[in-house]
């Protein structure tokens, strides 16, 4: 059997086969012997000829063992991370030799996509980090298990070993994660708190966007609760919100607000102003009022928290941030409207 290392790179292994993996297939038996390194990974390697039996190359991973059976992988060191790293501050909140927890500031893009070539989160976690990512699918890289969007700030954690990157997956997968999220929306919700559960995927009139749909979608589930409302009195104009998510379906929060008439201010794809005709009822919108929330430019949308497992020890950890300055000022902004 082989040890639990961290680092699985580099290095020669040699695995028995038990008894009882008699006539399972090879990369399976292996998948169990060897942490550190996913099934995919290791028929990857397998078929690369890294593993060999008497000093003869084995590259079938769906080759039957037999018990007792020895075979010896030689694992590779960790090819250099694509994409590059580069020094870009980050606002750490937690690191160790498996994980590393960050304050994602607004505007910054968590994974190179056209457009956004470099200059990410990962840029910077590859440049912070260097050496101690140990290798997470054969490169040295930072294992991302969630991602916030470009314009939401807030608590993100990476894997920085393939051990650590496989334990965040299953917690997320499980929704064992504890995520919270601060939003401002337009207008108070009713009831003040609940549940919006319903289907998300791909909107059929824009592709480019996502929504609640009847079908061929993925479930979602978002506890919403309203801390106050902000603005007028008699006329309140937005509300502070505590979201928490059950799913991590992409857009979820915005989505999820929209659907109940309520979107988050400043908001470019799914959010938009309260019109005259919409609030009729509780007033016009003066054109102050208008003019702040126009103002705010990006979705006002923050996670506060995120709850976890550590992958190693298994302690709990919670990590929370305080708001950014942007939506300090838009609160402040919006109470001092009359």
């Amino acid at each position: 059997m082989a040890g639990k290392d961290k680092a699985v790179t580099g290095k020669e292994i040699t695995v028995r086969a038990p008894d009882a993996a008699a006539g399972q297939r090879l990369d399976a038996v292996l998948a169990e012997a060897i942490e550190g390194l996913s099934r995919s990974r290791l028929k990857s390697l397998i078929v690369d000829g890294h593993l060999s039996q008497d000093g003869v190359a084995l590259r079938q991973p769906s080759r039957k063992v037999a018990a007792g059976e020895r075979f010896t992988l030689a694992v590779p060191d960790a090819a250099p991370a694509i994409p590059v790293g580069q020094d870009i501050p980050l606002e750490i909140l937690y690191e160790d030799d498996d994980l590393i927890v960050i304050d994602k500031p607004a505007g910054l893009v968590v994974h190179p996509a056209p457009g956004n070539p470099d200059r990410t989160l990962v840029n910077a976690l590859i440049g912070h980090c260097g050496p101690s990512l140990t290798g997470i699918g054969g490169v040295r890289r930072p294992g991302i298990v969630h991602r916030l969007d470009k314009d939401t700030s807030g608590v993100m954690v990476a894997a920085k070993t393939a051990t650590a990157h496989a334990s965040l997956s299953a917690q997320f997968a499980a929704r064992s994660v504890d995520r919270a999220y601060c939003a401002i929306a337009f207008g108070v919700p009713k009831p003040p708190s609940g549940d919006i559960e319903t289907l998300i995927g791909r909107s059929p009139r824009n592709r480019k966007k996502m929504a609640v749909v009847t079908r061929n979608g993925k479930s979602a589930l978002t506890h919403y609760r309203t801390e106050r409302s902000l603005g007028p009195a008699h006329a309140p104009l937005a509300s502070l919100l505590t979201c928490k998510l059950s799913t991590g379906r992409t857009h979820q929060i915005r989505v999820h607000l929209a659907h109940i008439g309520h979107p988050l201010i400043g908001d470019p794809v799914y959010g938009r102003a309260p019109s005259r005709q919409r609030n009729r009822r509780r007033g016009t919108v003066s054109p102050e009022a208008r003019a702040v929330m126009a103002a705010f430019p990006r979705q006002a949308l923050h996670a506060f928290r995120l709850g976890l497992d550590h992958p190693t020890n298994g302690e709990r950890l919670f990590f929370e941030t305080l708001l950014p300055k942007d939506i300090i000022t838009l609160i402040d902004n919006l109470e001092s409207l009359q």
